[in-house]
């Protein structure tokens, strides 16, 4: 997979910060279309800590609020780069399905592709896998704008 966006790339289409910020690398982007991003999971990050400590594996919303993010970078992107510096809010999730727990030293894998996009709404359906297997499935919907 070819990087298209690094951190600083991706830092500079969303608000998230540390410790919030799930989105690692685009490596694959198809703008109105689809959108592969990657998130590595290490055992450094702070909800482990409560989450659960003997068992560590990443909250089923937080992979979820991933896939969020990586959808939210290719909303924007999608944009005319006059509009590229607004917000992309999440107005619903549906289907939302986990397979798999996902642990430190997995690498999540999020695709996301573009089902409908109106002036102001999208609709996205969104996959995230570890190794090749589906470990969580979504569809989302998004506000762009103001």
């Amino acid at each position: 997979m070819e990087m298209v966006f690094d951190i600083k790339s991706i830092m500079q289409n969303l608000p998230h910060r540390f410790p919030f910020l799930l989105v690692d690398r685009i490596v694959e982007f198809v703008k109105n279309e689809r959108i592969v991003a990657l998130k590595n999971v290490t055992i450094n990050e702070p909800f482990f800590q409560g989450h659960f400590p003997d068992t560590p594996i990443m909250p089923g919303v937080l992979i979820v609020e991933a896939m969020g993010q990586a959808g939210g970078v290719l909303v924007i992107r999608s944009q005319p780069s006059e509009n590229q510096n607004k917000l992309v809010l999440f107005m619903g999730f549906d289907k939302v399905r986990f397979r798999k727990p996902v642990v430190p030293g997995d690498q999540l894998i999020l695709e996301l592709e573009m089902l409908k996009m109106r002036a102001k709404v999208v609709k996205m359906a969104g996959v995230a896998k570890v190794d090749g297997k589906v470990v969580a499935e979504a569809q989302l919907m998004a506000a762009y704008g103001e």
